[in-house]
């Protein structure tokens, strides 16, 4: 039980001075500035910005900046800010076949349609702290200067080899769940699914992937494509009665194959699994795309055998926000529950002791 408390204030008007003390560090340093943390930890905002399921750079480098770099506290805030925000309604959906590739990497094929774009990544670097005092040079760009680059899904291609399951046709975009006006019910359809997985924490998600690579689950995936780029949002203008460009994002996508076949279907056949997030998430689109699959065994008829697989599970504490609510819910005043716990303690003693005095 909570206990609501008076008094404090000033307690907590001098709790509030300390954070914003210790938020601005030693003030002989300079500030950063919102464009100095979207420009120089990108990748702390692109998190921010899935987690707090808004794609705005300038918010999420504010954000990040309010709460200390904690990056639950940052989409936290970007999820109230979103709330304050009129909706104008919803974009067309995205069209990743038509990305402008900045990283574009195939593990399964090595000669795959369009090539492979190493792009900007760190899989190939050495992961040693850089101590010396000198300034980072810009890697020189590679096959993508010039012209931008158009591939075709990998995936694609495989399900019209009778290798990959077909994709089901799209639902219309009215029809489609959105998790931010209305809250989801189990079972979840599967496009509610990724949205909760697409603004889940990166950290759970990586780790209940992890848990079927290890061979807690079914799910023992191939990655099939990793591609990272730039996406056109359309919007249909009810005036005009078409659709124009409005915005060009940052997209990382994912799509893996279950090595085992789906022996349900006339035609056995692999079946996928898929991941899209902000800006430059690659490991966040992977991980979407292993739990994705992983949750996709009740409508592909396996028994649910280990965590990654059970929906209620997964969905209810994959949110880092919520979660992160919940757990700090206990530094609230819990006198009332703590009296009956230390009375219900001290009757099971008592009963204790009158039992070995009768013996």
């Amino acid at each position: 039980m909570l206990v609501a408390i008076r008094g404090g204030e000033q307690a907590i008007e001098n709790a509030e001075r300390r954070v914003f003390e210790q938020r601005r560090g030693d003030p002989s340093i300079p500030e950063l500035s919102n464009d100095q943390i979207s420009e120089q930890l990108s990748l702390a905002v692109d998190r921010a910005m899935n987690e707090g399921a808004i794609y705005d750079r300038h918010a999420a480098s504010q954000a990040l900046k309010q709460a200390q770099g904690d990056s639950v506290e940052a989409a936290f805030l970007l999820r109230t800010f979103r709330a304050t925000l009129p909706r104008a309604g919803y974009s067309e959906p995205l069209n990743t076949s038509s990305m402008m590739i900045e990283r574009r990497v195939s593990p399964i094929v090595k000669q795959a349609p369009g090539e492979q774009f190493l792009g900007a990544t760190y899989d190939y670097s050495h992961r040693l702290l850089n101590n010396e005092k000198r300034r980072e040079t810009a890697a020189s760009l590679d096959q993508l200067e010039g012209q931008p680059v158009y591939v075709a899904h990998v995936a694609a291609q495989l399900a019209a080899e009778g290798i990959a399951e077909e994709l089901v046709p799209a639902h219309r975009f009215e029809q489609v769940a959105d998790i931010t006006q209305a809250p989801i019910a189990h079972p979840v359809p599967r496009d509610a699914r990724l949205q909760a997985l697409a603004r889940a924490d990166e950290g759970f998600l990586t780790g209940l992937a992890n848990s079927t690579l290890q061979g807690w689950g079914q799910n023992f995936p191939l990655c099939v494509e990793v591609r990272i780029g730039k996406v056109n949002v359309d919007y249909v203008i009810p005036e005009l009665g078409f659709a124009i460009t409005i915005a060009r994002v940052t997209l990382s996508e994912c799509e893996i194959l279950n090595k085992k076949p789906d022996l349900q279907k006339a035609e056995p056949r692999f079946t996928r699994g898929y991941g899209l997030a902000f800006g430059y998430s690659e490991r966040r689109a992977m991980a979407i795309a292993v739990n994705d699959r992983a949750l996709r065994g009740r409508e592909l008829g396996e028994t649910i055998q280990a965590p990654i697989e059970d929906e209620q599970f997964v969905l209810s504490n994959a949110d880092g926000v919520d979660a992160a609510g919940l757990l700090q819910s206990l530094k609230l005043p819990h006198y009332v529950s703590y009296q009956a716990e230390v009375e219900r303690l001290r009757e099971i003693q008592a009963a204790a002791r009158h039992k070995e005095d009768q013996q």
